[in-house]
């Protein structure tokens, strides 16, 4: 029943790449139709059926109109096939660093019956999918001997290349073997179409279209460079091109995103023979990896990139955070007793160095990498995180906290609500000072020059790098050598409010960890913790936004109490 529906999905997916291939053949016959019209001219009048001042007129119009055409069509088809389609930053995984990973997939596309996918890559996120990048290969061809480009045109016309598998990285290191090939059977699935010369051939000219339109938008916006008459005549080429390739774009819409569906349709129904069972308990394993990764990237790799560190051991980091999620949530009781079969990291050969490899390249995907890595970006190990991370968030933020109470405080040697002067020097960086300030009142002064503080120092840090040309790791750029700025925003800006708030709760560690042996540490939900006899204290966000919004300093006195904190007491700053 499965293969019947997976070959009837599969013709009607066929059926829409007809659909779309027709309108390619529409264009390419527009385009050919002013071209016909002189050649018939030009035969009548050579054959003397035609002739007169009217009749050559007319021939030579048209000859001239159709060489026009001709030009613009050439040039549109041009950009269409040299253009390079975008495709995702991934981490290369070849078959000597997996050769169980690849066995296992080309197990599974033999017991589905389709074609091996021609590569393995890893991707830092939740997600996998096939990505065609034949047209790599292409482009390797044109550097190739002429023989051998020849050969490899030929053999690419009668065989399309196989899609590239890309796992998510995380599925790597939180599923195990059995679960992760349970997930990958519908994707390896998809193969058989993808083998389909016309489902190729019509992706193809889609994604040449995409890439025609990324060509011509990107081009109309960096023409504006002095150039004289190239710059006039290149704005207004590039906009036609854009023009015809949304145009037709827009008539393959709907029988792309049918073709789509109708692949995915029939390569579900193709997996159903394969590890069923097993794939719903895969996809609950889905939904929990998510989860996990979430966290572990907003709360714990974000304040380490803020830093410029790079936490080199994410994938492992994600094991950890789903592990301490399964013990604090009931729903996920159960899931740490999985740990004790084969994780599908096991796979790989080196994992380690595969996931220090897409540690960084999360880091480019959702930070973005600095221009010059030496000025401190460099990776940090788990066990240093706490030293390394953690503590210098803290120290730079009341750092910065302090650095605006200066420019706030009132003149040298006017006591403060607590006694203490107001004045230069390091006896100034105490908690009490802090304290005094917001009780006063002001929070909105105090955030609005924090915001512009941090703000400043960023920009400043960012010219420095830029002034020093030094290259980016080969391991933070894409295969297309595209650069490594953020693709993804995890979080928006923080706020005024937010910022104080942060900068706060620096100064409160700061004076834990200096005054009452506190100690910095790593919650692998939460992000950075305060470790209070060992144990993360989590009940300091309450005081400390109590103070931040009302102006009510006694819920964290009560809290520093408890404690013993020294707020009298300076702290260390960096």
């Amino acid at each position: 029943m499965g293969v019947n529906s997976s070959v009837a999905g599969e013709d009607a997916a066929r059926t829409r790449a007809l659909a779309v291939l027709r309108i390619r053949s529409t264009a390419l016959a527009v385009a050919l139709l002013p071209a016909a019209f002189a050649v018939v001219l030009l035969v009548a009048g050579a054959t003397g059926r035609i002739g007169g001042g009217g009749w050559d007129a007319l021939r030579w119009a048209v000859v001239g109109g159709a060489l026009a055409v001709l030009v613009l069509a050439g040039g549109v088809a041009a950009v269409i096939v040299r253009a390079r389609p975008a495709v995702s930053p991934t981490v290369p995984v070849t078959e000597a660093s997996a050769p169980e990973l690849y066995r296992m997939v080309r197990d599974l596309a033999g017991r589905l019956q389709v074609p091996v996918p021609s590569a393995i890559a890893l991707t830092p996120d939740c997600d996998s999918w096939l990505e065609d990048r034949s047209h790599q290969r292409r482009r390797t061809d044109r550097g190739a001997r002429p023989a051998d480009r020849g050969a490899g045109r030929r053999l690419a016309r009668r065989a399309p290349q196989a899609p590239v598998l890309v796992i998510g990285s995380p599925f790597m290191w939180w599923m195990r073997v059995a679960e992760l090939r349970a997930l990958l059977a519908p994707v390896v699935a998809g193969t058989g179409p993808s083998a389909d010369p016309d489902i190729a051939a019509a992706r193809r000219f889609v994604r040449g279209l995409d890439a025609a339109v990324a060509v011509s938008a990107q081009g109309s916006a960096t023409s504006g460079d002095p150039g004289g008459l190239a710059r006039l005549v290149r704005r207004p080429a590039l906009g036609f091109i854009g023009w015809v390739a949304r145009l037709l774009l827009r008539g393959c819409r709907a029988h792309i995103a049918e073709m789509e569906r109708a692949v995915a349709a029939a390569a579900s129904e193709r997996a159903q023979a394969v590890d069923y069972g097993l794939r719903i308990v895969a996809q609950e394993q889905v939904g929990l990896a998510y989860a996990g990764w979430d966290r572990l990237l907003t709360r714990v790799a974000l304040p380490a990139w803020r830093m410029g560190r790079w936490p080199s051991r994410l994938d492992a980091g994600v094991v950890s955070a789903l592990t301490e999620l399964s013990r604090r949530d009931r729903l996920a009781e159960g899931f740490e007793s999985r740990l004790g079969e084969r994780p599908a990291c096991d796979l790989l050969e080196e994992p380690g160095v595969i996931d220090e490899a897409a540690s960084l390249l999360a880091a480019r995907l959702f930070h973005g990498v600095p221009a010059r890595p030496a000025t401190g970006w460099s990776p940090v190990a788990w066990e240093a995180y706490p030293e390394e991370v953690v503590d210098r968030i803290w120290r730079s933020d009341a750092a910065r906290l302090h650095r605006v109470l200066d420019e706030l405080s009132p003149p040298a040697g006017v006591p403060g609500a607590s006694g203490i002067v107001d004045g230069p020097g390091p006896a100034k960086a105490t908690l009490a000072r802090v304290l005094d300030r917001l009780a006063r009142g002001g929070s909105e002064e105090l955030a609005a020059r924090i915001s512009v503080l941090q703000a400043r120092e960023e920009r400043e840090q960012a010219h420095t790098e830029a002034l020093v040309p030094t290259t980016v790791p080969t391991a933070a750029v894409g295969p297309e050598g595209d650069p490594a700025t953020p693709v993804y925003q995890l979080l928006p800006p923080r706020t005024g409010r937010e910022l104080l708030t942060d900068h706060v709760t620096a100064m409160v560690c700061c004076a834990a960890v200096d005054t009452a042996g506190a100690a910095p540490g790593l919650d692998w939900l939460d992000g950075p913790a305060l470790l209070v006899g060992g144990t993360p204290r989590s009940d300091l966000s309450w005081p400390v936004l109590r103070l931040v919004e009302n102006g009510d300093p006694a819920p964290l006195r009560s809290w520093l109490n408890a404690v013993g904190v020294r707020l009298e007491k300076p702290v260390r700053l960096v």
